[in-house]
């Protein structure tokens, strides 16, 4: 591409090495988890959500466990201003959750939001201002002791106007563009912030240091946040916060690298909506951590509830490919993974195995209210014999035997690709039953009598091409002797490659399913099945399915 020259790297390495997050391999712990989603969410909309919308919203993130939620920008507009307004006066706001409002660090705005928060019992009051080298310079045309003074200014107002309330509002103060802030910068401004508001083991104070604008890889956030962390003024009281936003599609790292470098809390959306390219996604981090054992805290085990309302409230819609909340992401074409996935599920269920270890699935999709027919193994052109069989297993019952399932898988693979789509699950098993089951299309099977002489006797009454015909066989067992009895029919050719039968459950009732391969001498092998209330009615119409297939492939024996 042409003029790449024109662009630097506009970040800034800390001071002093801060690499200690490196040594740290996983998370242990959920961080204090912040929803954005009806300020920051909701101010990336195309349109944004009505006062209505907003509210039911608000309701929904309570229920899925946020405690502390962000509900706008009071002083923005009315909207805003009403629904903080509403909240408040109609008590809607659980004893256990926080409300949070953003306010810039300037007199009218701050004073705004106080008469907006009037009458909340738990608020943060979280106050930014903007303070990176390209912000000073183009925007404010400010220095260093100017940008500072903002942000004290601001502090020290919100500390008066609480103090005036008789409230107990904590406060939160973020620089914003921090990640274009030299770090030492940043650690100047927040301390300054500190001394205003000497926060105490019983009332602590956010700082927010947030990626208002992705610039550089994320082990370089995460050595900036490390900084901070071992250099910030009163870091027992603090809570150390992230905000990060998307723009180089790395969100979620520079998170999760953050919370490795001693961050102690996380505001983001649900999915990553947000200005851009996204906040950071709070589903995504927060099943991270549970793929790793730790419980986060939210409850996202109906992962498709949280789906439908997020795309109803908000008019976005989540990616068939979104980590843990798109339709596709559990979904397996591939003949080698559905083959991998169903052996592995084989595996646990065999071993009592308690810790999930099944391959290509890094969680398991019930633990998301997911199930593994239809979101798991999904039927198209590319899919293998492994996967077939395990959706017709799990969803019909049919425990085909290994040996046809390739015979079978073939030929469900050709009719997705002459249709070129993908088959749901009752297009497969219709497929086979129209094909191998209970097959009567040139001889059908019209009374089996046996008696016990010497052995087994068998007599079985055909009816072929309309005339009918008994054929008797004499075995040491029933399904000997029906073998024997269709000797002639087989004209000595054809063998018995594969017999094995079950039973199949469909409600209170219980049918038996037997399943025939009958072998050319060239080894080439054609199926049928049966399924009857008694395996030897079974086990006959299998053989009988067989033989009527082996006649259409070749409109007659030789």
């Amino acid at each position: 591409m042409k003029n790449f020259n024109k662009y630097k790297k506009g970040y800034f390495m800390p001071p002093v090495k801060s690499m200690k997050w490196t040594e740290k391999d996983a998370i242990e712990k959920a961080p204090i988890w912040c929803s954005v989603d009806l300020r920051d969410g909701n101010q990336a909309l195309v349109v944004p959500m009505s006062l209505e919308e907003k509210l039911e919203f608000f309701i929904y993130l309570c229920k899925i466990g946020f405690k502390e939620i962000e509900v706008g920008f009071p002083a923005a507009s009315e909207t805003e201003y009403l629904f903080l307004r509403r909240l408040i006066e109609d008590n809607l706001i659980p004893d256990d959750v926080t409300i949070q409002v953003l306010t810039q660090a300037r007199e009218h705005i701050i004073k705004k939001t106080f008469e907006a928060l009037r009458g909340a019992k738990n608020a943060i009051v979280h106050v930014y201002n903007s303070t990176s080298l390209a912000q000073r310079q183009q925007v404010f045309r400010m220095s260093k002791d100017e940008i500072k003074k903002i942000a004290v200014d601001g502090a020290k107002l919100l500390k008066k106007l609480t103090e005036e309330e008789g409230a107990d509002y904590r406060f939160e103060y973020s620089p914003e563009s921090f990640t274009g802030t030299e770090p030492e910068y940043a650690l100047e401004v927040c301390n300054a912030v500190l001394d205003v508001w000497k926060p105490t083991p019983d009332r602590k104070v956010i700082i927010n240091l947030p990626v208002t604008v992705q610039m550089s890889l994320p082990h370089v956030y995460a050595s900036q946040i490390e900084y901070m962390s071992e250099h910030m003024k009163y870091r027992e009281n603090v809570v150390l916060s992230l905000h990060p936003h998307n723009d180089r599609g790395t969100g979620v790292a520079d998170t999760e690298l953050g919370l490795l470098a001693g961050a102690d809390r996380v505001e983001g959306t649900l999915f990553g909506n947000g200005e851009r390219t996204g906040n950071v996604d709070i589903v995504t981090l927060a099943l991270n951590m549970y793929t790793h054992g730790v419980d986060p805290g939210l409850d996202f085990t109906d992962i498709q509830d949280v789906v439908e309302h997020y795309e109803r409230l908000t008019g976005m819609r989540v990616d068939p490919r979104q980590p843990y909340g798109g339709k596709l992401v559990f979904a397996a074409f591939s003949g080698s993974h559905q083959d991998a996935i169903a052996k592995g599920m084989k595996y646990r269920d065999e071993k009592h195995e308690n810790y999930w270890t099944v391959p290509y699935l890094p969680i398991d999709p019930k633990d998301l209210g997911r199930e593994y027919e239809g979101d798991v193994i999904r039927i198209n052109s590319q899919s293998g014999k492994g996967g077939i069989g395990y959706l017709m297993e799990q969803r019909f019952g049919f425990n085909i035997p290994k040996k046809m399932r390739e015979d079978f898988g073939y030929m469900v693979k050709d009719v997705s690709d002459h249709l070129h789509k993908e088959l749901q699950p009752d297009e497969i098993v219709n497929i086979f039953r129209e094909n191998y089951i209970n097959i009567e299309t040139k001889i059908k099977m019209l009374e089996a009598h046996f008696e016990q002489k010497d052995g087994i006797i068998a007599h079985i009454t055909l009816e072929e091409d309309g005339k009918s015909e008994v054929l008797t066989g004499h075995g040491n067992g029933r399904l000997d002797a029906v073998v024997k009895a269709f000797g002639d029919v087989l004209h000595g050719k054809y063998t018995i490659e594969t017999y094995e039968e079950h039973a199949i459950s469909t409600g209170s009732n219980s049918q038996a399913c037997a399943y025939i391969g009958l072998s050319d001498p060239y080894g080439n092998v054609t199926w049928g099945v049966g399924i009857h209330n008694d395996i030897i009615n079974a086990s006959l119409l299998a053989l009988i399915s067989a033989i009527n297939r082996i006649y259409e492939k070749k409109d007659a024996l030789d």
